[in-house]
């Protein structure tokens, strides 16, 4: 049997040459791949099944530079000579595909919406904006009946452009990350359930004013990195060195060092709500 005919799919580009190319490096690791073209703009590399993890790294640092001589090396080694220049591969569409490669629909939807207010507040209706998405100034069942949304809104409220990069930045990742693996489904309650209750926490400690969706980012951090410890098999991690940061950020803001307000009482309630989200998740998974 040739070792080409069991392989798995590991990554679809538009460009036949920059496809070619990485299934080129590909063999030179000693990992079976090649590429299959679907259509015209459509090209599939396959590889190995045992390899496709090792695979997934290899080409998150190609799509990066994939001008590097040593791809082209690779594939002269291979005995193929692949010519490619920045039409095929621009910076806008390398990142353009690697965005939405990684984030699925609930992501993009958070992320745009959040990017959506940020730029309409600095458009000038930031005040109105932020009366429509501002936390109830009392908590009330009538309240909440003639407004539900606002149980939800600060999360889409940001306030500076570190504060929204950094959130959003981290929502792409974590939440991408986690609506690939584990569905939709699960990032909906993930926001859902983190946003309320860190919204509620941060209500009580310190009023209406605070906005922001840091709180959620929390709840992912402690989902990924509680889920990836209980099942690690299903491939959802964060490194330690990344969780220390995270735990440490959240530190200064409760000695209260940062020269920024910070919404401490989201933070802990979100990190706490997606850590035992994280164990509920894969004891249903388990017992199901």
């Amino acid at each position: 049997m040739d070792k080409h005919d069991n392989l798995q799919p590991l990554v679809q580009l538009e460009q036949h040459n920059i496809a070619l190319l990485f299934a080129n490096y590909l063999a030179t690791l000693g990992i079976a791949a090649k590429v299959v073209s679907e259509t015209k703009q459509t090209h599939m590399v396959y590889c190995q099944p045992d390899k496709i993890s090792q695979a997934k790294a290899e080409f998150d640092i190609f799509i990066k530079t994939p001008f590097d001589k040593k791809y082209q090396q690779a594939a002269w080694q291979h005995g193929e000579t692949v010519a490619i220049n920045s039409n095929d591969l621009t910076l806008l569409a390398s990142f353009k595909e690697n965005f939405f490669a990684h984030a699925g629909i609930t992501t993009l939807l958070v992320f745009a919406l959040c990017w959506l207010v940020f730029i309409g507040s600095n458009l000038g209706w930031g005040q109105s904006i932020f009366n429509q998405l501002q936390f109830y100034p009392r908590l009330s069942i009538d309240g909440f009946l003639a407004e539900p949304w606002r149980i939800l809104g600060p999360v889409f409220f940001h306030f500076s452009w570190l504060h929204i990069v950094f959130n959003t930045m981290w929502w792409w990742q974590l939440g991408g990350s986690i609506e690939k693996v584990l569905g939709k489904g699960t990032l909906i309650n993930l926001l859902l359930i983190s946003a309320i209750f860190s919204n509620l926490g941060q209500f009580f400690v310190s009023g209406a004013n605070f906005g922001g969706l840091s709180g959620v980012v929390y709840a992912l951090v402690g989902f990924v990195w509680w889920y990836g410890y209980l099942a690690p098999e299903k491939g959802l991690s964060l490194s330690k060195p990344i969780i220390g940061f995270l735990l440490f950020w959240l530190l200064l803001g409760f000695v209260d060092v940062l020269p920024v307000n910070i919404a401490n009482t989201a933070h802990l309630l979100g990190l706490i709500s997606g850590c035992l989200l994280a164990v509920f998740s894969v004891k249903l998974s388990r017992n199901s």
